[in-house]
């Protein structure tokens, strides 16, 4: 099971493409919702979400999904449940994926020391330790990080790959007619 955490003012493309993508290639995938099922994003788009943040259990959990956005981001930070669920899937070696700004919430918790990152530019200096790419999405173990909403699709593929592998990755990648 992956949540895809969602907090108000969030970047719509960066979290529904991600879950689109995700739910394609048949991987057990939930929104969560901080503080409501129902969570408007930084475009005024509202999501109903399938749970909110205190329904989610960390029983089955095989990763979180950060997407960016502000002040999306900074409500993410924030919420107690999703530091919980960053810090489980740390200490476990589970997924933690994070797009645009969202990788910072990893980076200032000094969790992509070491690792390849890439964030939304001008959030660097957030990925404390990271070895920065300016790659449009990277992968390093078990951190995929993401620049921002052009790269969304791209994202989700990279989250599919790492739990279905390449072949399987690709050839979904080829049945969405992108780049």
């Amino acid at each position: 099971m992956l949540y895809i955490f969602l907090a108000e003012g969030f970047e719509e493309v960066e979290a529904l493409a991600t879950l689109d993508v995700i739910r394609r290639a048949g991987i057990d995938v939930e929104t969560a919702g901080v503080g409501s099922k129902y969570i408007t994003g930084s475009h005024n788009i509202t999501v109903k979400c399938d749970i909110d943040t205190d329904e989610a259990t960390f029983t089955g959990l095989d990763g979180i999904i950060l997407p960016g956005g502000m002040p999306g981001t900074l409500n993410l930070a924030a919420d107690n449940h999703v530091m919980d669920a960053l810090k489980y899937c740390f200490t476990q070696g589970k997924l933690i994926a994070a797009i645009c700004a969202a990788p910072m919430i990893p980076g200032k918790e000094g969790m992509l020391k070491g690792k390849k990152a890439t964030c939304f530019p001008g959030f660097e200096k957030d990925l404390e330790g990271a070895v920065i790419s300016e790659r449009f999405v990277e992968s390093d173990g078990n951190i995929i990080t993401g620049r921002g909403m052009g790269s969304a699709v791209n994202f989700g593929i990279e989250i599919v790959k790492y739990f279905k592998g390449d072949e399987f990755a690709q050839k979904l990648k080829s049945t969405l007619q992108c780049s």
